[in-house]
């Protein structure tokens, strides 16, 4: 019997202006039966520093993430708060 502790990224969703919507998982396991799971969300924004995120959401941001998108996501957020 080994109770592990272990977070996995289960859902990685891009959303219409470009934020990348993140769901984590935390799954207790005893061997491979799971005993409890807890779910967090969160939003990446374009151009967010995202060097302490694993490598596949890295790759997932960038391939969407251009320069010339973060510039042009910037510019509408600015024009959004200026309303």
């Amino acid at each position: 019997m080994a109770i592990t502790d272990v977070t996995v990224i289960t859902s990685i969703n891009i959303l219409e202006d470009g934020q990348i919507e993140v769901r984590r998982t935390r799954r207790i396991k005893d061997t491979d039966e799971v005993l409890g799971e807890r779910h967090h969300r969160f939003v990446l924004e374009p151009g967010q520093d995202i060097s302490s995120y694993p490598q596949r959401l890295q790759r997932i941001c960038n391939a969407v993430w251009t320069a010339q998108f973060i510039a042009d996501y910037e510019a509408a957020k600015a024009a959004r708060q200026q309303i």
